[in-house]
């Protein structure tokens, strides 16, 4: 039977319980239990509610905030675009999926090194990631940002695709405010 998620309550004055301690906890307690893959959920102790993305999204604001961001303003700013837009799901999905992928790529990597220079010291492989990433970081970047742009292609051909399925779809149903674009296209040429 798999265990239980880790119980941690949140109370009125700002502060975290965690059930399985019985002790009070900080953020980065719980920065600690994520980095150790370890299942958790948040609680507000008053009203039951799950705040446990609260919680996460608190740790990343701490941490933009600390050292080097992760998150450029750009990338920030077209995230706050998607939000209310159609396509709000299909980029929640996206990112997750592709931040999966980063990190399977990152994973078989390392399990590579470890054959090939066995798993004698976690410092070792530590120094040598850095080394590979020090020397393979350009060609890394240049790679995802090759991936991302067409990702964003990608997403940009759906959108579009959904746009003339769905135009095509309600065609036939008068709508106000909505001219099929061949009226409208019509309408353009009588007017010129």
């Amino acid at each position: 039977m798999p265990e239980q998620p880790r119980l941690i309550k949140k109370y009125p004055n700002r502060r975290l319980y965690d059930t399985r301690t019985s002790a009070y906890i900080t953020l980065s307690d719980v920065k600690d239990l994520v980095l150790a893959r370890e299942s958790f959920n948040v609680l507000d102790a008053k009203t039951s509610e799950d705040i446990t993305r609260s919680i996460l999204l608190q740790i990343i604001l701490e941490e933009e905030a600390a050292g080097i961001p992760l998150f450029t303003t750009d990338l920030l700013a077209q995230m706050i675009r998607f939000y209310g837009h159609a396509m709000q799901g299909v980029l929640g999905k996206y990112l997750e999926t592709n931040i999966k992928s980063f990190v399977d790529f990152q994973k078989k990597l390392q399990e590579q090194s470890q054959q090939l220079y066995g798993e004698s010291n976690s410092q070792v492989h530590a120094d040598m990631w850095s080394q590979f990433m020090n020397f393979q970081g350009p060609a890394m970047q240049t790679m995802m940002a090759t991936y991302m742009e067409q990702s964003r292609k990608m997403l940009h051909q759906m959108q579009d695709q959904l746009k003339t399925q769905t135009r095509t779809l309600f065609t036939g149903l008068p709508l106000p405010g909505f001219q099929p674009e061949a009226e409208s296209r019509r309408e353009s040429d009588v007017d010129t």
